[in-house]
Formats: structure tokens, C-alpha cells, sequence
């Protein structure tokens, strides 16, 4: 292996190991606002990023992005820097972030007043959104603040866009009958710390 790669892998665990500690500190800190003690494992975050259509046109929302592990994912997806718009609560992560990935718009905000966050990037008005894609976690929320979160997103996208959440639970963190939708769930995601699943939510035609 050459100094280049061995370098770059260097400092890739270097971050990998940076950011599981900067997660478990705001998780110590603020656990009902970060909600996981270590970032999505990269094959959580794909497994998220494979639900959104490239394709699609308009923007792609997400929701509590950490350190950034989804936002990657969406890249290599195919998603351009300039779709995404992540809101983000905590302002140091919001600082890296926007070191780390030049061109994404990064919003330090509160996702769960979704219209409010978006209002002053791209204007008052409803518009479409090819996906949201949310690191949140709901299960700290009552419940109907996560309607609320899911409808507000519905508002602003077209029937048949999703809204994708991941969740250690075995249940929906929205469940049906609290707004109409139509549900769809993955396996798990064994090699997560701890198992995830992801939640897909659509708005019927």
C-alpha cells in the first residue's frame, strides 16, 4: 500500500473515531435531541440514500444530519450538492458539516419545525421536494409532533415521494391511522449499532 492510501485510510479512521466521540459527548449532553450514542453505519445511511430517486427533480431534505454519514451517502447516490438542504439542531455539527461538504446547503435549525427552517433558503411558499430523509429521533417526540413533521413534509411534496426514517424500534415511528400514507419497511441493518430498520412514507395519489 502506498503512503497516499495508507494516509488517507489513517485518516479516515481518524474521523470515523472523532465523530463516535463527538456523538457519544451531545448524546451524554442532550440525549432527547440526539437520540443515538454513535452515527449511522455506512450501510445504514445507503441502505437510506437508495430510497431516493435521483431522477426526481426538486430538493432533498434532510433531517438531523450529525455528522454527516447520509449526506455522504446521498452524494454518491448521485444527488448534487446543491439539492440537498440538511437541517441541522446542533451548531457544531453544523460547522463541520460545512467544511466537510462545500456546496450543501446546511440550515442550523429545528427540523421539526420543518416550514419555519426552510422558509428563508427557498421562500414561504409549498413547493416540491423530491425526498425527505430523516436521522431523527422521533420516538422521543409525542406523537403528534411526528404527524405534524411527517404532514408538513407531504405538504411540500409530490404523491409518491418519500419521507425515509430510520429506527432501532419494531414498530413505525408514525403509525397508520395517524395520517394517511402508505408505509413501506427493510430488513434490518444488522452490521448498525444497534440494528436498524428504515421506514419508507409515501402520500397516496
Amino acid at each position: 500500500m502506498g503512503q497516499a492510501k495508507k494516509r488517507a485510510v489513517t485518516d479516515g479512521i481518524g474521523h470515523k473515531v472523532l465523530d463516535e466521540v463527538r456523538f457519544l459527548k451531545n448524546w451524554i449532553d442532550k440525549p432527547l435531541m440526539t437520540g443515538a450514542v454513535a452515527p449511522s453505519s455506512p450501510q445504514l445511511a445507503r441502505l437510506m440514500a437508495s430510497y431516493v430517486d435521483p431522477t426526481r427533480p426538486g430538493l432533498v431534505v434532510e433531517l438531523g444530519p450529525g455528522t454527516g454519514v447520509v449526506t455522504q451517502a446521498l452524494l454518491e447516490r448521485g444527488i448534487e450538492p446543491e439539492r440537498i438542504v440538511s437541517i441541522e439542531y446542533n451548531a457544531d455539527f453544523c460547522s463541520l458539516l460545512r467544511q466537510r461538504y462545500p456546496g450543501v446547503h446546511f440550515i442550523q435549525g429545528d427540523a421539526y419545525r420543518l416550514p419555519q427552517a426552510i422558509t428563508g433558503l427557498v421562500g414561504a411558499e409549498p413547493f416540491p421536494l423530491a425526498a425527505v430523509v430523516s436521522s431523527l429521533p422521533l420516538f422521543t417526540r409525542p406523537l403528534p409532533e411526528r404527524t405534524r413533521l411527517l404532514d408538513d413534509a407531504f405538504h411540500r411534496m409530490e404523491p409518491g415521494a418519500p419521507f425515509i426514517q430510520f429506527s432501532y424500534a419494531l414498530v413505525s415511528p408514525v403509525p397508520h391511522g395517524a395520517t394517511r400514507f402508505e408505509i413501506e419497511r427493510s430488513g434490518w441493518v444488522v452490521r448498525n449499532l444497534p440494528p436498524a430498520r428504515v421506514w419508507i412514507y409515501r402520500r397516496p395519489a
